[in-house]
């Protein structure tokens, strides 16, 4: 069977990056350096590409207080323009208006960036399924407190309704 390469449409995709937020990364990503070094890259190519990017940040629970450590991480910092959306559960679109405003954007391809895997991105692909939109989930760029869990959601549980690839696959498309 021959697999069709991976093409991306600036005008109907969006990236979403995920609770990049200092304390979460120093927590939750198994490998921090690595997770933020590779949202960088897929950050600065999809803003090459012209594919708009929506920051998600959780203020709830432990996030609610203001702290300087959970602001974004430095190193994946938003662009003068960039929309940054506040969430208090662990997905972004039952406490956001994030589905509305992607519909009025035309966007229905979401790029999906975040820490944890197994919380805001397995949030994020379940509702985006529930409500028809279709996603890429850059599994180098996503990290999980427990590696395995990562590795089974990102091998054998995403590829089942959306597309899985690597910083250098994502970057290729584009």
């Amino acid at each position: 069977m021959t697999q069709t390469a991976l093409q991306i449409d600036p005008a109907t995709s969006v990236v979403l990056i995920e609770d990049f937020q200092q304390r979460i990364i120093t927590n939750v990503a198994s490998e921090p350096e690595a997770v933020v070094r590779n949202a960088a890259r897929v950050l600065e190519g999809a803003r090459g590409a012209g594919i708009p990017v929506i920051y998600v940040v959780h203020r709830g629970g432990p996030f609610a207080e203001y702290a300087p450590d959970v602001e974004l991480h430095d190193g994946v910092a938003p662009a003068e323009g960039e929309r940054v959306i506040t969430k208090t559960k662990p997905g972004p679109f039952s406490t956001t208006s994030l589905d509305v405003d992607l519909r009025m954007m035309g966007k229905d391809t979401l790029i999906i960036m975040g820490v944890a895997t197994s919380g805001c991105v397995l949030s994020t692909v379940r509702w985006a399924v529930d409500v028809n939109y279709s996603f890429i989930v850059v599994s180098d760029a996503c990290s999980d407190a427990d590696p395995e869990v990562h590795r089974v959601l990102t091998e054998k549980v995403y590829p089942r309704q959306g597309t899985v690839v690597s910083t250098d696959e994502f970057l290729a498309a584009i």
